[in-house]
């Protein structure tokens, strides 16, 4: 009887955790690159610009080899769609990070069923953020490996070149080159 009501306790304990998340709804105004968007919330007359930084992927850089590549991917799959933010914590930079779902193509007036960083690592456009899984559920974290293998094995996007960098990688190498004496 006492292992059930700690089970009981450690379940009841874990649901304000579960409800912490700010789940809203949100009309897709802009995509800076391939990780992050720009979305409109909130209603006539209170509306809110919110920068979204999408959790558990990492796509190139603007200036990196499939930049704009991951930007256009990106924004077939969500720009000017309404999408379900479901936001965790706010980055360094102001930067909502959140999980972005939005009715799949196929079906643009249906329920909010894709996940839009998990499709970007599905066509190869973006890589999981392994630094950040402590952040994703385990079933995300599932998911997003699965997806990040698949693509690799298929050559999917940026896979098809061997040389492709990982933006952490290419960030640091431009810092490190930035420090470099001439």
């Amino acid at each position: 009887m006492r292992a059930g009501r700690h089970l009981v306790l450690g379940a009841l304990l874990a649901l304000p955790l579960l409800a912490a998340a700010d789940v809203r709804t949100c009309l897709v105004v802009g995509v800076s690159d391939g990780d992050t968007i720009t979305a409109r919330c909130g209603g006539p007359g209170a509306y809110e610009q919110v920068k979204v930084r999408f959790n558990g992927i990492d796509a190139p850089e603007k200036k990196q080899p499939f930049g704009q590549r991951a930007k256009e991917a990106l924004s077939d799959l969500v720009y000017m769609k309404e999408a379900d933010l479901d936001c965790r914590k706010t980055d360094r930079y102001g930067r909502s990070v959140c999980r972005v779902r939005v009715a799949p193509n196929s079906a643009p007036s249906g329920p909010k069923t894709l996940d839009a960083g998990l499709a970007m690592i599905t066509l190869g456009m973006a890589w999981w953020y392994r630094d950040y899984a402590r952040e994703q559920t385990a079933e995300e974290r599932g998911q997003y490996e699965f997806a990040e293998k698949e693509a690799a094995a298929k050559g999917a996007g940026l896979w098809g070149d061997k040389r492709a960098m990982a933006p952490w990688e290419w960030r640091k190498a431009k810092r490190e080159g930035a420090h470099q004496e001439p």
